[in-house]
């Protein structure tokens, strides 16, 4: 019996699978399944969406015949399998609703495509099918040379020693280019409300799009963070690139930021960063190849998201504890060469600068905020302590991502390469750099 973990390639998606029934009266059915899910050598998984004849046949008989087509060698393998049990919630239902929900929305049918149940079946044969036109080649592809865990860990090891969130954001995209070859990566953030990701850092895109949002709950990565579980897309060209990232062809709306994006990807994986039940952002990687991610690229991103999540709480608490309740020195104000002109919408904490969008939600309150401090006591230099108790910003008490805001908007006013600048000048320290006067109009209205 060919095991089933050295057939994986069948188990992405990419080919529909057939499954043929007998019903009670010795009548058989035939249809054909999107996806069939790899469990263990033993066991597997069906989608259960429309199986309204099949699911009745295999309850009443207990017993299916399986054909499955691995994606990457064109092999074909039949299998027989015995149902057991029917799961309509738990971590792999989750799984297989969100993997279904991001496929569907490809073709706008992610509303109709609704799981009903993942059905687990015990396979008791697996053998290939005889296939003329591949005879004398080699069997299943061979695994990854690269040890893709261990370098996983190396590289985590890196991120642990990394002296302060920037640098490890910054050497997390790298390494991911470097080691395992993922050119295109970026890690996003949640908003306060948990509603939307933000992009806090990308990597191999004509444009970083720092700032560009994604709608939780929407394409691969708005699905991995609703569900808080490793979504992986291994081709794409059944449905659109684009689209599944975003959920949709969105159109540029006025105040936001295109993400950045291959223009046909094939291939999409994103991992939610999670520390202590916090879902803390999103690592995403995708390529124009099919099947440049596999199940064991998949594990080993899993590894660098929860590395990256504690690191980031670990680097947020100690800003929080740094030292500076004192409000800091003043500095000579700049020369008046230039006029900055900012804008700030109350509405919906907008920024503008001389009328070209920024940045939004709490890291324009923050830039309001500091910008409003600059021209009452002509002050440049802040601590984040101090910012954590204005209560106009109004910041959670507990777990307010202050520190991963401050990077986010230093890293927006870089890209942007606005008159003014956020330079960290010690732990939980920055100053604000203009080179002009800056005003700042506040419109309370939309």
């Amino acid at each position: 019996m060919t095991r089933l973990r050295d057939i994986r390639g069948c188990f992405e998606g990419v080919i529909p699978s057939i499954i043929a029934t007998v019903d009670g009266e010795g009548m058989p059915n035939i249809s054909y399944l999107s996806h069939v899910y790899y469990l263990d050598d033993d066991h597997v998984a069906l989608s259960n969406q429309y199986f309204t004849k099949t699911a009745a046949n295999t309850r009443t008989r207990g017993h299916a015949a399986l054909i499955l087509v691995d994606g990457i060698s064109g092999r074909q393998y039949q299998l027989d399998i015995t149902f057991l049990r029917a799961e309509a919630a738990g971590e792999l239902f989750t799984r297989m609703a969100a993997h279904l929900k991001a496929m569907s929305s490809q073709q706008g049918m992610a509303e109709i495509m609704a799981l009903r149940s993942a059905d687990i079946y015990r396979v008791t044969s697996c053998i290939p099918v005889p296939c003329p036109d591949l005879e004398g080649e080699t069997g299943p592809p061979a695994a990854p040379a690269l040890d893709r865990l261990g370098a996983a860990a190396r590289l985590a090891a890196v991120l642990g020693a990394a002296p302060e969130a920037d640098s490890m954001i910054d050497l997390a995209l790298e390494g991911l280019d470097r080691v395992f070859g993922f050119r295109q990566a970026m890690i996003l953030v949640p908003d306060a409300d948990g509603r939307r990701l933000t992009t806090l850092a990308s990597r191999g895109y004509d444009s970083l799009g720092i700032g560009s949002e994604v709608p939780a709950g929407q394409g691969v990565i708005g699905i991995a963070a609703d569900s808080r579980l490793p979504l992986r897309i291994s081709d794409m060209s059944r449905g659109r690139r684009y689209a599944a990232a975003v959920g949709g062809a969105l159109p540029v709306a006025p105040r936001s930021i295109p993400l950045p994006g291959l223009p046909e990807a094939l291939s999409q994986m994103a991992v939610p960063m999670i520390h202590r039940g916090q879902m803390l952002g999103v690592l995403f990687v995708e390529s124009p190849a099919r099947f440049a991610f596999l199940q064991e690229d998949e594990d080993a991103l899993a590894l660098l998201a929860g590395q990256l999540a504690a690191g980031l709480r670990l680097h947020e608490a100690e800003a929080r504890d740094a030292p500076g309740l004192a409000p800091a020195g003043t500095m000579e104000p700049p020369a008046p060469a230039r006029r900055i002109r900012l804008r700030y919408y109350r509405y919906d904490d907008s920024v503008f600068i001389d009328e070209g969008y920024l940045i939004k939600g709490v890291p324009g309150r923050l830039l309001y905020h500091l910008i409003a401090i600059f021209l009452r006591e002509g002050r440049q230099e802040f601590t984040n302590r101090e910012i954590r108790l204005a209560p106009e910003l109004r910041l959670p008490e507990v777990k307010d991502n202050l520190e991963t805001r401050l990077i986010l908007l230093r890293r927006r006013l870089e890209e942007h390469q606005a008159p003014l600048r956020l330079i960290r000048t010690g732990r939980g320290r920055l100053r604000l750099e203009l080179d002009g006067q800056p005003t700042i109009d506040v419109v309370e209205d939309a």
